[in-house]
């Protein structure tokens, strides 16, 4: 089909996201195949309310997008030797070894907690199946921070990933701040902040510059405001709300900040098995075990999710009723997904409603932004599986 008419189909349904009622304030996005950009596009405004328009250079808070460049910077150290993925992650970093199971709480409200049977491994960080979960994802968690006064893990410092196991070790996929601690782990290898060494060896092969925990002034000034939808559907800009900058610890997480394009320069690298424009980030191989879904071999599925914290996060799931599973650090689907993405792809989202998907067989992968709260809007989120259904239909 022609370019043109994908891209009138693409920008169209972007105008209708942002202009129809209760649409999303802005939103950009782009897609990729192997050799550049297809795709880019902006509707809409940076901030409800004000004069100024979306651009698709606009700076956006890409939470847990974050994820798949810290797995890269872990798959970096196990490509040269320095650690193994069935290490103890206590080797590395001593404090994850202080973490105990929670074994419910008391008539007080006080959590009671044991020993974990086995020793959390980086394998089990980095596949979320630890044992730790976030707590807007999980009650027990939230009930264990109120308790014992620990930090919500947006506050972006240590503390808040030093919270408790909701089961053993290896029992369930739990989704949670496994990639916090495999930041940490990366941190304690190289000698340098997260930051420091994504730069080094991903920013600089890849050409990313418009991305970093911290922000440059530039990139402030197109900084893009985080809205939150009430029930009734109202959005209200929330243009203080944003992460530390800079963190107190690079949160390996969801730290980052990034514009969409330079998101797709790391889609991009992983469609080409590893390569980049300025050096090889990763070898094909690894790549290939990046992708592998790692729950599959020890019986466990990757599923849904219910909020804790509905100011940040709707109850749901993505493509309800398809298996699914982990990678490193991606979700992969198991069958083909209804929105066209081949079996075996890979996926992830951020908090303000950021998703994005790189389909290896089919050699696309995309970006969608808004940045909205609470996670999986009524708007956004369709937006996106519609927007990638555009793009199979017109491929």
């Amino acid at each position: 089909m022609p370019q043109g008419t994908i891209t009138s189909a693409l920008d169209a349904l972007l105008t209708q996201t942002t202009q129809r009622h209760g649409g999303v304030p802005g939103v950009v996005s782009m897609v990729t195949d192997r050799d550049g950009n297809f795709y880019e596009g902006a509707a809409g405004t940076r901030e409800l309310g004000q004069d100024q328009p979306m651009t698709t250079d606009a700076v956006f808070a890409i939470f847990s997008t974050t994820k798949a460049l810290t797995g890269t910077c872990v798959m970096q150290l196990v490509e040269e030797g320095k650690i193994r993925l069935d290490d103890p992650a206590g080797r590395y970093v001593p404090e994850i070894d202080e973490l105990q199971v929670l074994d419910g709480f008391d008539a007080a409200g006080q959590p009671r907690t044991r020993p974990p049977k086995r020793a959390i491994t980086v394998n089990d960080l980095m596949l979320h199946t630890s044992g730790l979960a976030y707590e807007f994802f999980s009650a027990d968690d939230l009930a264990y921070r109120t308790a014992k006064g620990i930090p919500t893990v947006v506050g972006c410092d240590f503390a808040s990933i030093r919270t408790v196991l909701v089961h053993e070790p290896g029992a369930a996929w739990t989704y949670g701040p496994n990639i916090d601690w495999l930041g940490r782990i990366v941190e304690q290898q190289r000698g340098q902040r997260l930051g420091a060494v994504m730069a080094e060896r991903i920013f600089g092969p890849l050409g990313m510059k418009d991305i970093g925990f911290g922000m440059t002034e530039s990139m402030r000034r197109r900084r893009v405001t985080i809205h939150d939808r009430a029930a009734d559907g109202k959005l209200t800009p929330l243009p203080v709300l944003a992460l530390p900058d800079p963190p107190p610890m690079d949160m390996g997480g969801h730290g980052l900040y990034a514009t969409v394009g330079e998101y797709m320069k790391f889609i991009r690298m992983m469609l080409n098995d590893g390569a980049g424009p300025h050096g090889r980030v990763l070898k094909p191989e690894t790549v290939q075990a990046m992708s592998r879904d790692g729950l599959a071999p020890m019986g466990l599925s990757a599923g849904g999710w219910t909020t804790s914290i509905p100011a940040l996060s709707n109850t749901g799931e993505f493509f309800p009723g398809s298996p699914k599973g982990w990678a490193y650090t991606f979700l992969t689907n198991r069958e083909r997904t209804p929105s066209g993405r081949a079996a075996g792809s890979l996926m992830w989202a951020g908090l303000a409603n950021c998703y994005y998907w790189i389909d290896r067989a089919s050699g696309i992968g995309g970006y969608w932004a808004t940045q909205i709260l609470p996670f999986q809007d009524a708007v956004s989120y369709p937006g996106f599986v519609e927007f990638e259904t555009t793009v199979y239909h017109h491929r």
